[in-house]
């Protein structure tokens, strides 16, 4: 008899309130292991709120959260998490170098010193995102796209299965951004998942094989060729004329094969 597999990613009921606002309500999503998710909708709809709500970082007001059927207390050495630059002191007085190597601080534990191999990872971590050479420069010395490379390079070095990334593709230049997708890519083909909140609709279909539709309560998951039409969009992002012509363009790509 077969066996469902179980979703690297469950979230059922899951409500969230800041001040009695509602910013998330209700929602109930399955994510399956080994795709790559981009999560889309409005401004305050909900979209960072859903990742923290992943990490506990936000306390919901109800609801349940597991990855790979257990809780994220005893998973978190699996998960790894991509902040968005504006939530990070780039002035805080850390080398580049230094900052990946946080990255095995989970493994390491409390006390204990990172070890040469830990250190070798690291820089092998900065080669793959190609800012090395940047290794002990300051934080606040890097440009937009080095910052976010080297969160990534970071969260990297936890060897994570999920990885959850409030906006990666923000203020970074056009050939950063491909860069992120090329690395996202890989790791998908190695059987990671990735939940990437996102907000370009033009690029949903070249960059995500899966995608979460939020504006506060779920609108849509499930693959980008199922979910992503003209109908969620318009459920997501409202009567918007310039939006209802995009979704049209996209879904008519969609439907000729246009990438």
């Amino acid at each position: 008899m077969h066996r469902e597999k179980i979703p690297a990613i469950t979230i059922e009921q899951l409500s969230v309130n800041y001040d009695k606002t509602p910013v998330l309500w209700d929602v109930h999503c399955k994510i399956p292991e080994g795709k790559l998710v981009g999560v889309v909708g409005p401004n305050g709809a909900g979209k960072s709120t859903l990742l923290k709500s992943l990490l506990g970082m936000t306390r919901p007001l109800s609801g349940q959260i597991e990855f790979f059927g257990q809780p994220y207390k005893k998973v978190r050495h699996k998960v790894a998490y991509v902040p968005q630059r504006s939530s990070v002191d780039w002035d805080f007085p850390i080398t580049a170098f230094e900052v990946v190597l946080m990255g095995r601080y989970g493994k390491l534990g409390l006390l204990k010193w990172s070890k040469a191999a830990d250190k070798e990872a690291a820089r092998h971590a900065l080669d793959i995102v190609g800012m090395l050479p940047f290794a002990d420069r300051q934080i606040s010395q890097l440009s937009g796209g080095q910052q976010q490379r080297l969160f990534i390079a970071r969260a990297l070095l936890q060897d994570a299965d999920i990885y959850l990334m409030d906006e990666p593709f923000a203020g970074v230049d056009m050939a950063t951004e491909k860069a992120i997708i090329a690395l996202m890519d890989k790791l998908k083909v190695q059987g990671k998942t990735l939940l990437v909140v996102h907000h370009d609709l033009t690029t949903v279909n070249n960059y995500f094989d899966w995608v979460v539709m939020l504006n506060t309560c779920l609108i849509a998951c499930g693959p980008v060729s199922e979910a992503f039409n003209t109908e969620s969009i318009m459920r997501t992002y409202g009567r918007s004329s310039a939006l209802l012509d995009e979704a049209a363009k996209l879904t008519q790509n969609k439907t000729a094969g246009i990438k």
